[in-house]
């Protein structure tokens, strides 16, 4: 199975859309939309299944992919904030609530650096839960 990149993106007119880039060399591309990235991301798997029964009814091989979703900053934010509150992301990533704010509702778009910052911490912080073990 191939692991395939699926960019979760944020429109200008607050949308979301799920697309698979051209470079994964597949016979075959899936995208989806929403009014949120989790309606994207549930459109893009409907379309896939779809596209695997399209394969399968006309008899063809269909690869299957393992989807990695990449999101832009704002969609990541909008996506987990309701997960995450900006005030736990703050103490996270070390970027205040109110640019952390900007980004989510698309006023600013973070800096090269500051969004390897985010992802850095996020990374790590996602290692740091790993090693937890409940009793």
């Amino acid at each position: 199975m191939k692991n395939v990149r699926i960019f979760i993106e944020r429109a200008s007119d607050g949308t979301y859309s799920a697309y698979m880039p051209d470079d994964d060399r597949l016979d075959y591309g899936v995208c989806g939309t929403g009014s949120s990235a989790e309606e994207a991301i549930a459109d893009i798997k409907a379309a896939y299944q779809g596209m695997k029964e399209h394969y399968e009814a006309k008899g063809k091989d269909f690869e299957e992919i393992n989807m990695l979703f990449s999101y832009d900053v704002s969609s990541f934010l909008a996506y987990y904030s309701s997960k995450l509150s900006l005030a736990g992301l703050e103490k996270i990533t070390g970027v205040a609530q109110g640019q952390l704010s900007h980004y989510v509702t698309g006023r600013r778009n973070p800096s090269a650096k500051t969004r390897a910052k985010i992802e850095a911490a996020l990374h790590n912080f996602a290692k740091d839960l790993s090693q937890v073990h409940l009793v």
